[in-house]
């Protein structure tokens, strides 16, 4: 997809951090928005921004974890725009500590925004998409999380793991079938998104049952270290994003000097021997227990 003025996108996580970004970038093109997330405030703002240059848009607070919330927007984009040609299956959350303390209801908030919300959006787009037989792309959003298995961090692990094998069998699917629809996987490293602030949007019903352990606090904080600290924004990597999908390229790792540890753990694999530290090449940013 090389045009991109007078097309739709449908971004989800548009409140903050690579949405947002995603956002500006398609109103700078001229494309109409449909714009997604749980936080009112955040969305608003995004929408009144971009309403204020000229966008043309729809904003709709939804939970991706919701089957049902995710159909509401896809009817909500073909009611007013008719058709999606760019999707950001986008929306995300974190939070660490030791695998084994981590409780159901960690589990269900993690996998139902990061995992569940892509599903979804796969599942209500790429339909339309293929009954349009316009030229589209999907993004989905993963992260080096989605290429490596850092200790603390097992959940989101799980998850973005889950958003990269669903996403290359969905650029095979697709092109098994000779679809015109174009598919990028996004995997950022750490940059600074306020995705360390991710329990601002926890559901209620989903509320932590009981205080966070040393091992949880551990991860919260050197995620916050590591983010803060990043050298790439959210802005970069929105402009990365689509560079990718101009070229029709499918991996974007935006912190290339990561690859290496991902090459150790595919020779890892290769040479069927025990798991390598992650943080070989890295030991600085390694998150560990206090």
């Amino acid at each position: 997809m090389k045009e991109f003025a007078g097309k739709v996108a449908v971004i989800t996580g548009a409140g903050s951090g690579f949405g947002r970004e995603f956002a500006r970038i398609g109103a700078s093109l001229g494309m109409k928005l449909v714009l997604a997330d749980i936080q009112a405030d955040a969305l608003a703002a995004t929408a009144d921004e971009l309403r204020g240059k000229g966008a043309e848009l729809i904003a709709e607070r939804i939970d991706v974890g919701k089957a049902e919330d995710v159909e509401l927007l896809a009817r909500r984009t073909k009611e007013s725009f008719g058709k999606v040609h760019l999707l950001f299956n986008n929306a995300g959350v974190a939070a660490g500590g030791l695998v084994w303390e981590n409780t159901v209801r960690d589990w269900e908030w993690m996998l139902g925004v990061n995992l569940w919300g892509v599903i979804h959006g796969v599942r209500c787009f790429v339909p339309m998409m293929l009954e349009q037989g316009d030229e589209c792309h999907v993004v989905n959003t993963a992260s080096v999380a989605g290429l490596l298995s850092t200790q603390l961090m097992g959940i989101y692990n799980v998850s973005k793991h889950g958003v990269v094998t669903l996403t290359e069998t969905l650029y095979n699917d697709l092109r098994l079938t000779g679809a015109n629809i174009g598919v990028t996987l996004l995997c950022p490293a750490f940059v600074p998104t306020g995705i360390h602030q991710s329990d601002r949007n926890r559901p209620d019903a989903l509320a932590p049952e009981a205080d966070q352990t040393p091992s949880m606090i551990a991860a919260r904080k050197a995620t916050e270290k590591a983010t803060s600290s990043g050298k790439i924004s959210a802005e970069d990597v929105a402009k990365m994003t689509f560079d990718a999908i101009r070229a029709g390229r499918f991996y974007v790792v935006t912190h290339p000097k990561i690859l290496a540890s991902v090459e150790l753990r595919l020779q890892d694999v290769v040479a069927q021997r025990n798991p390598s530290d992650p943080f070989t090449f890295k030991k600085d940013v390694a998150v560990r227990p206090v």
